[in-house]
């Protein structure tokens, strides 16, 4: 199983960005999604998730501006990230649990740098 993220790059205050993470090798229909991020000197945080039955969840510091989804039939999960802040720069990851295990798989990170 393989974890493709993509869609980081550089954006001014206020813009958007969509992260898409592919897996390949398995369905996603089997897994539990989310996006992790990681900035420069900190730990890696968990900025949401959703489950099979597409219940999200969403860290304080996004929930509003961040949307995750899925779409089953083409295996990518996405991340909407709408009125980036500077202090959204970081690496994204993408991380996958393979339902009822201990199984995870993490995608290898997209940089998201927020800069005027």
């Amino acid at each position: 199983v393989q974890l493709q993220a993509s869609g980081g790059g550089s954006v001014q205050p206020g813009g958007s960005l969509r992260l898409s993470c592919a897996i390949t090798g398995d369905i996603l229909g089997r897994y539990y999604m989310a996006w992790h991020r990681q900035a420069p000197g900190k730990q890696r945080e968990l900025v949401a998730d959703i489950t099979r039955g597409l219940n999200s969840n969403y860290a304080a510091s996004v929930k509003g501006r961040f949307s995750i989804s899925r779409d089953d039939a083409k295996n990518t999960v996405y991340l909407q990230m709408n009125s980036l802040k500077p202090e959204d720069t970081a690496v994204y990851y993408c991380r996958a649990q393979r339902m009822g295990t201990a199984t995870v798989y993490w995608g290898q990170g997209t940089k998201v740098t927020v800069s005027s």
